[in-house]
């Protein structure tokens, strides 16, 4: 797989490469990881979104990055810029698999992926779709800078989660971080 390869103090962000999968299957399968982005999936259907993270970045160039923790080679999540047809705008998601959770991986890794889509990709703003109980993902969007927006919708097959749109435009992301 080609695509941009990120590097920040501890991780290194780059497009999904099969040997990610069986970490990727495992957060898929944690009922508590994946009870705000789909629920809890087996691994025939963790593979068909595994794939569909691959071949977004190879046809759009545009997709979540793989999470390695640099000293290990660990895969830790999936985070980066993330825009499916029909999305409520160009988001910058995160997902941590259960045992890299509560390190300051998704900040340090959210950072990078934010800094990316507005510097690399020319986004003018990113959101952050989040279930309103979903408290450790608000408190990530916070401490990024973003807000609350307020309700949204998604598209099919997602359509019946409840979901506030947090996010961000790049001059205030640039401001606040002194860039």
């Amino acid at each position: 797989m080609t695509g941009p390869v990120i590097e920040t103090a501890r991780l290194t962000l780059r497009p999904p490469a099969m040997e990610d999968f069986p970490r990727w299957a495992e957060m898929m399968a944690d009922p508590e990881t994946a009870k705000f982005i789909g629920g809890p999936q087996p691994a025939e259907a963790a593979w068909r979104g595994f794939m569909t993270m691959a071949g977004a970045w190879s046809l759009t160039g545009v997709a979540m990055f793989s999470l390695i923790e640099r000293d290990t080679g660990l895969w830790l999540g999936r985070i980066g810029p993330w825009t499916p047809l029909g999305w409520p705008g160009a988001e910058v998601g995160w997902a941590l698999h259960p045992d890299a959770q509560g390190r300051g991986y998704a900040a340090e890794a959210a950072t990078a992926a934010i800094d990316y889509a507005f510097d690399a990709l020319g986004w003018t703003e990113v959101i952050h779709c989040i279930d309103p109980d979903n408290r450790p993902s608000q408190r990530l969007a916070e401490r990024l800078g973003s807000r609350n927006l307020g309700p949204t919708r998604l598209p099919p097959p997602f359509d019946a989660a409840r979901v506030d749109r947090w996010g961000q435009g790049r001059e205030a992301w640039r401001a606040r971080a002194g860039r």
